[in-house]
C-alpha cells in the first residue's frame, strides 16, 4: 500500500496486470487529518472499456466457466485465508480513507473474510433441480453465470459491502469488473491483489477506480456487462436502474434508508437504550441500516431518552486508531458540512438538539471531519431531518401513543430498508414486524447481520437481495432443459415421411 511519501500513485487492476500510466489521478485526503494520504490512478472511459472486455474473455473460458465447484470453494478460502494475512493492511486502507475506527475496520476484514468461505461452502453444496414432468421427458433446472457483472461500491463500509458482492459473483462464476467509491479505493484494489494470488485467472476481477458520473456510467451502460450490482444513494440508484433498465438487464440495487427503531414500555429498556445508542452512533452513523428514526412509547420516553442521553455523552469520539476510540470522523468533509447543514437546519425549525450538534472541542481533532454525536428532538415525523437520509450520527427522538400511531409514522417513509422493535410481548412483537415495510426486522436486538441470510430492502431502500444462497443465485440466471426420453419425436403436428 502505497503512503503519502510514496511518488507513484497506486495502480489499478485490469486483466491481470496494473495499470500506472495514467493522465488523471485521485488524490484522497484522510478525514481523520485533513492530510493527504496518497494519490491513486484514476481510470477513464477507455480503461473501463478495456476492463469490461476482459472479464467478459475471462469469463467465457473454460477455465473459469467450467471449472468444478470443489476447485472454485478452494480458491474462495484461499481468498479469505490471504485477506486475514493481510487484514492489517485492509484494515488500515479502510481507516485512512473513510475514518472508521480501528476495531471496526479488524471486523470487517474478518466478516468480509467468512462471506468468501459462506460462498465457497455454498457453491459446493447448491445444485440443479430435477422438476416434475408431464409427459415423457426429464425436466431440469440448471443456473448459468450472467457474464459480466458490473460491481459498483460505496464509502462507508468498503470491505464488507465488497465483499458481499465479489464473493457472491465469483462463485457463481461470472467475470467482475469493481468501481470502488473514489473516497476509499484501495481496498478493492488489494481484494484485486489478493484474487490473483489466490488464483483467480487474471481477467475475472477487475478494478478501476474513478468519477462515477463518467466511469460509472461507461461501466453501467457497456453493451457487454450483463448485470449491475449497486450499493449507495437512492437516486444515483435510479439512475442506474434506468440505465439498467433500457439495457433489459438485472440491476441489484441496496439503496438509502431511515430506519425506524421502535421501543415499547413493557421492553428492557436498559438493553433498548444500548441498542438505540449502537444503532445510529456506532460507525459515526454512517451506515444505511442506522436506526436513526427512535419511536418511543410516550409514557417512557423521557426516561428512555435521558438513558440515551447518558449513553452518548460517554461515547468516545477520536482518531480512528486511538486506543478506545469509539466514533471517528465523517467519511469526507464534504459528508460533515451536509451532517451541519441537516442539523442547521432542523434548528432553525424549532427542533431541539439534547446533546450534541457541534464539533468537537478538543484541538486535537480540529483538521479531521468530526461531529458529534447529536440527538433531536422536538420534530415530527414530517420534519424534512427525519425524512432524509442523514448518514452521520443524528438521532431523530419521537413519542408515540399507540401501535395504530406508531405504524402510521413508521411506514410514512419512501426508505423500507431496516427497522427495529423492543417488548416482551411476543405476539405484538409478530404484528409490528409483520406490518412493517421494510427488508429488514430485528426484534430485541440491533444490526444482528448474518451472511446467509438475505438482505435487501422494500420501497426507495432498492431492489434484489445480498447475502444467503438466495444472494448466489442473484448472479446466476436460469436455464430449463428438457430432455426427451421417448424413441421418436411425439411433440406438435405431425410430419408426412
Amino acid at each position: 500500500m502505497s503512503t503519502a511519501t510514496d511518488v507513484r500513485p497506486v495502480p489499478f487492476l485490469i486483466g491481470g496486470e496494473w495499470i500506472k500510466d495514467t493522465s488523471s489521478h485521485i488524490t484522497h485526503v484522510n478525514p481523520a487529518t485533513g492530510e493527504v494520504n496518497y494519490q491513486v490512478c484514476a481510470g477513464t472511459e477507455s480503461d473501463i472499456d478495456a476492463a469490461v472486455k476482459s472479464a467478459h474473455e475471462a469469463a467465457r473460458k473454460p477455465a473459469w466457466r467450467n471449472m468444478l465447484p470443489h476447485v472454485r470453494a478452494q480458491i474462495l478460502n484461499k481468498i479469505a485465508d490471504l485477506m486475514l494475512e493481510r487484514s492489517d493492511l485492509l484494515a488500515r486502507s479502510q481507516m485512512l480513507e473513510n475514518g472508521k475506527v480501528w476495531k471496526e475496520c479488524k471486523n470487517q476484514v474478518i466478516n468480509g473474510a467468512a462471506t468468501f468461505r459462506y460462498c465457497a461452502a455454498a457453491i459446493e453444496t447448491l445444485g440443479s433441480e430435477i422438476t416434475p414432468p408431464r409427459g415423457n421427458y426429464l425436466a431440469m433446472t440448471v443456473y448459468e453465470p450472467w457474464g459480466v457483472v458490473a460491481a459498483i461500491t460505496p464509502w462507508n463500509s468498503p470491505i464488507t459491502l465488497t465483499c458481499n458482492k465479489i464473493a457472491a459473483a465469483l462463485a457463481a462464476g461470472n467475470g467482475i469488473v469493481l468501481k470502488p467509491a473514489s473516497y476509499t479505493p484501495t481496498s478493492g484494489i488489494e481484494l484485486g491483489r489478493i484474487a490473483l494470488d489466490a488464483g483467480v485467472p487474471p481477467g475475472v476481477f477487475n478494478v478501476v477506480p474513478g468519477a462515477g458520473s463518467k466511469i460509472g456510467d461507461a461501466l453501467v451502460s457497456h453493451p457487454l456487462v450483463r448485470m449491475v450490482s449497486f450499493t449507495g444513494g437512492t437516486e444515483v440508484g435510479r439512475r442506474i436502474s434506468e440505465m439498467a433498465g433500457r439495457k433489459i438487464i438485472p440491476a441489484v440495487l441496496e439503496l438509502g434508508g431511515k430506519s425506524p427503531h421502535i421501543i415499547f414500555a413493557d421492553a428492557d429498556l436498559n438493553a433498548a437504550a444500548d441498542a438505540a445508542t449502537v444503532a445510529i452512533f456506532e460507525g459515526t452513523g454512517q451506515s444505511c441500516t442506522a436506526g436513526s428514526r427512535l419511536f418511543v412509547e410516550r409514557k417512557v420516553y423521557d426516561q428512555v431518552i435521558s438513558m440515551i442521553m447518558e449513553r452518548a455523552r460517554a461515547l468516545r469520539v477520536d482518531l480512528p486508531d486511538a486506543p478506545g476510540a469509539q466514533l471517528g470522523p465523517s467519511a469526507s468533509f464534504s459528508q460533515r458540512d451536509f451532517i451541519e447543514k441537516m442539523v442547521d437546519g432542523a434548528r432553525k425549525e424549532g427542533a431541539e438538539i439534547l446533546i450534541g450538534g457541534l464539533r468537537p472541542t478538543d484541538p486535537r481533532l480540529a483538521k479531521g471531519a468530526f461531529y458529534m454525536p447529536t440527538i433531536v428532538a422536538g420534530i415530527t415525523n414530517k420534519s424534512n431531518i427525519a425524512q432524509q437520509e442523514i448518514f452521520g450520527p443524528v438521532l431523530c427522538a419521537m413519542p408515540f401513543d399507540n401501535e395504530d400511531d406508531l405504524m402510521q409514522q413508521a411506514n410514512d417513509i419512501s426508505y423500507g430498508l431496516a427497522s427495529g422493535i423492543w417488548t416482551a410481548d411476543y405476539k405484538r412483537a409478530w404484528r409490528v414486524a409483520r406490518a412493517l415495510d421494510a427488508g429488514m426486522v430485528w426484534i430485541n436486538t440491533y444490526k444482528q447481520f448474518s451472511t446467509a441470510s438475505p438482505f435487501g430492502g422494500f420501497k426507495d431502500s432498492g431492489l434484489g437481495r445480498e447475502k444467503g444462497l438466495q444472494g448466489i443465485r442473484t448472479y446466476q440466471q436460469v436455464k430449463t432443459m428438457f430432455w426427451s426420453m421417448s424413441d421418436t419425436f411425439d411433440g406438435g403436428f405431425s410430419i408426412a415421411k
